[in-house]
């Protein structure tokens, strides 16, 4: 299949759907979380998916494109300890959690081989 965009990519793709996931399960949290958990997590998920477009953008220059994948990197580990901060309150089941935590490990497993290895990825001028 030929990539076309940021979109086409399969780590976009889980990371958008893990994004939904989240967002979905973070209604139920307490309203007391709405300016802090519930943002934070929202936030974090999605900024995966926002740095990936970014980094697609950037692919052209190398650095840039490591550093935006790096950024997608941190945001995913973020978005990780915020899905152990809201199983330990109690907010999430341990098999939701699990189910999430997996997610975000297959995300960042994909995005550390892009970091190994960006050549693939990143436009030659010919």
């Amino acid at each position: 299949m030929q990539i076309n965009s940021a979109k086409d990519l399969t780590v976009y793709k889980a990371a958008y759907g893990l994004a939904m996931e989240i967002f979905e399960l973070s209604k139920c949290f307490p309203p007391e979380e709405k300016f802090a958990l519930t943002s934070q997590i929202r936030r974090s998920s999605r900024s995966v998916c926002l740095n990936l477009r970014e980094a697609w953008a950037k692919r052209r220059y190398e650095a840039h494109f490591i550093s935006k994948l790096s950024d997608c990197d941190g945001e995913n580990s973020e978005t990780d300890s915020s899905l152990d901060f809201a199983r330990d309150c109690k907010y999430i089941t341990i098999q939701q959690h699990a189910k999430l935590t997996e997610a975000c490990r297959e995300i960042g497993k994909m995005l550390g081989s892009m970091l190994r290895n960006p050549t693939p990825f990143l436009l030659v001028d010919r």
